[in-house]
């Protein structure tokens, strides 16, 4: 096992895709548009150009966030998220809770990530994955927020038990 106090930690913070605007099924029920899905395949091709493939996948119960780590997952691998000849499937934990988090909320779940991760993809709603990116590296955060499919990458300078505000630069983000 690596030795947890010198592995370098990435968190990936992504916001979900464009989902469709319906007033017919509840907020947590909305689907994705197909620009929402081209836009989380594309996501997903980013992460696999730039090394970047999650160990763990936290994701929001949300059925846009759901399909969006299923596009994701087929723009890094070329194929569904359950596995494939392209790499080693990531453990994925769909949470509840992460559907109106408030940014401590969603700090307080990375905090439980197990020592020995290296990446981590977080996708979550605003505003709380918007105002934790900020709260993690308020000199770089887009005072703007994430838009939809946006993915920031922040490196944390300490083990994740310890994540603390201001200590996870950024060092890439992603539009689609």
């Amino acid at each position: 096992m690596a030795d947890s106090r010198n592995q370098q930690r990435t968190l990936v913070l992504l916001r979900h895709a464009k989902a469709e605007q319906s007033q017919d099924v509840p907020d947590v029920e909305r689907p994705l548009t197909a620009r929402g899905h081209a836009d989380a395949a594309t996501a997903g091709a980013w992460l696999a150009r730039h090394a970047l493939l999650p160990d763990l996948v936290l994701c929001s119960t949300a059925e846009r966030t759901r399909q969006t780590w299923h596009g994701v997952a087929l723009g890094m691998t070329g194929s569904p998220p359950e596995g494939g000849p392209a790499g080693p499937v990531p453990v994925v934990r769909y949470e509840a809770a992460v559907y109106e988090a408030q940014p401590d909320d969603l700090l307080e779940l990375v905090r439980g990530v197990a020592p020995d991760t290296g990446t981590v993809l977080l996708i979550a709603h605003n505003p709380g994955i918007s105002l934790l990116s900020g709260l993690l590296d308020p000199q770089r955060a887009d005072p703007d927020g994430l838009r939809t499919a946006d993915l920031v990458v922040h490196r944390p300078t300490t083990g994740w038990a310890a994540l603390a505000p201001a200590a996870a630069p950024i060092t890439a983000r992603h539009t689609p």
